[in-house]
């Protein structure tokens, strides 16, 4: 059977995502209706994300700290907006110890409330400020339509909780994370996204602005990949988090929050996945090359695995002798992982490696008498930039504009693309825009051009337009 056969077409993006995420053994349905069992490829390669995020979280002055699964309800009802808007998510526990509770539990959906409450008891003056706080733990939000990493009932995040004296600070922070993740997820996972502010309609509740970084699907369906809050004042006031400035006066903390999740790791398969199965950037893959000796070579293929383990790269020997070498190749190729040794007879008496590219499918010779470390090296980045490359233009190509209403439905109806659109800015109009077509706003782009908006008017209510805005359906 045929590769493409046994995947399906990625044309058919539902089913061969589904393919693609068993045949590489990265997850699969729990007995939990919505959650899922994260098998040990799939986490691998989220350890690999939360390493390297983690890593460029503490350079940014956050420490990780753990805070508890269940919430009480009352610190979320205490915020009006907060708990409407995760109302219809949260799963709630009202008995334990064979005992009804005297207040019912929250199954953590976020941890705003309950680490202000520790913040509370934390801050005290300008001295103790900024407060940055960060945790990588799992969180419920009921979903009502589960798929593998994309939208699922419990997942795995990080998310940051911050504390500034000043509203300017608080920004500061803001603007600092929306880099951090934009510049994350295109260095390291090699996905351009699309960085904005989100619509009052699509902001977190309870947040004074919200702002995410975009990413575009193949099937031009986008995927939120990261969100940042500005709090403001909203949360400190309820939760009665102060501070006294240096000139002795009591003041409430700004705040914000942000976060990403597994999504990423959805992202990842569908944005570089191909009919052979995943695609993963050197930069992430848990292994980077993998070395497959063919006959009676197994030493020489040893010894190179030590060499290029001991030189900092991810490599795998694949020595099984019950596998043939083809269905290793196709195991691999599925698996994504970059690069390809094949050693055989061959190269063993031209002291040479036969180095396949996952991306391309090219096959080149490194002779081992020269620096073929570096050579690898250079081809691993060759790859990740190569990704970066094809998936930047992808995005590029599909950033379409809409002539009139007609031309916006049809586009999206079609999902052509990411509608760029002049939008009045009003709640009730993307709520007709969502009804009408399935789109919402995705954002609202930092780079919109003042002279877009002179002559232009909304898109769907023909009112003067106010922003500049990007559509389409969404996972």
């Amino acid at each position: 059977m045929s590769v493409k056969k046994e995947l399906l077409s990625k044309d058919n993006m539902a089913e061969w995502y589904q393919n693609v995420i068993a045949k590489a053994n990265m997850a699969e349905h729990s007995p939990v209706k919505g959650c899922m069992t994260i098998k040990p490829y799939g986490y691998a390669i989220w350890e690999m994300i939360r390493n390297e995020l983690d890593k460029l979280i503490k350079k940014h002055g956050a420490k990780n700290m753990s805070f508890p699964l269940f919430i009480p309800y009352s610190y979320l009802s205490r915020e009006k907006d907060h708990v409407e808007g995760f109302s219809p998510e949260i799963a709630v526990v009202t008995h334990a110890g064979g005992k009804k509770l005297q207040e019912p539990l929250v199954v953590r959906p976020t941890s705003e409330t309950i680490i202000h409450e520790s913040m509370k008891r934390w801050i005290r003056s300008y001295k103790d400020l900024p407060l940055k706080l960060n945790q990588w733990c799992n969180v419920v939000r009921w979903e009502k339509h589960p798929r593998l990493f994309l939208r699922t009932s419990e997942f795995q995040w990080q998310e940051g909780h911050t504390a500034h004296a000043t509203e300017q600070e608080a920004r500061q922070e803001v603007a600092e994370m929306i880099e951090i993740y934009y510049n994350f997820m295109k260095d390291f996972l090699a996905i351009p996204t699309i960085k904005g502010q989100k619509s009052e309609k699509e902001k977190f509740a309870g947040a004074v602005d919200s702002y995410s970084v975009e990413g575009l699907m193949p099937d031009n369906k986008a995927v939120q990949m990261g969100t940042i809050h500005y709090l403001g004042l909203n949360f400190s006031r309820i939760a009665d988090v102060k501070f006294v400035d240096e000139k002795g006066a009591e003041n409430f903390v700004y705040m914000t929050s942000w976060g990403v999740s597994t999504r990423l790791i959805g992202a990842l398969v569908m944005v570089h996945g191909d009919d052979k199965g995943l695609v993963l950037p050197p930069r992430l893959a848990p292994t980077q090359i993998v070395i497959i000796p063919i006959g009676n070579t197994l030493d020489f293929a040893q010894k190179l695995f030590n060499t290029l383990e001991q030189n900092g790269l991810r490599v795998e020997l694949d020595a099984r002798q019950d596998v043939r070498p083809g269905a290793k190749y196709f195991e691999h190729e599925m698996r994504g992982v970059p690069v390809r040794i094949e050693v055989g007879e061959r190269e063993l008496n031209n002291n040479q490696i036969m180095c396949a590219n996952r991306v391309t499918g090219e096959k080149t010779t490194i002779s081992l008498e020269g620096d073929y470390v570096q050579e690898l090296k250079n081809l691993l980045q060759d790859i990740q930039n190569t990704l970066l490359q094809n998936a930047t233009q992808k995005l590029k190509s599909s950033i379409i504009e809409a002539k009139d209403k007609e031309d916006f439905i049809n586009k999206i109806k079609n999902q052509e693309g990411l509608v760029k659109a002049c939008w009045c800015n009003e709640k009730e109009c993307e709520l007709s825009i969502k009804e009408h077509t399935g789109a919402n706003t995705r954002n609202l782009p930092f780079d919109e051009n003042e002279k877009e908006l002179k002559d232009c008017n909304c898109i769907w209510c023909g009112k003067k337009a106010k922003k500049i805005a990007y559509f389409s359906k969404a996972y």
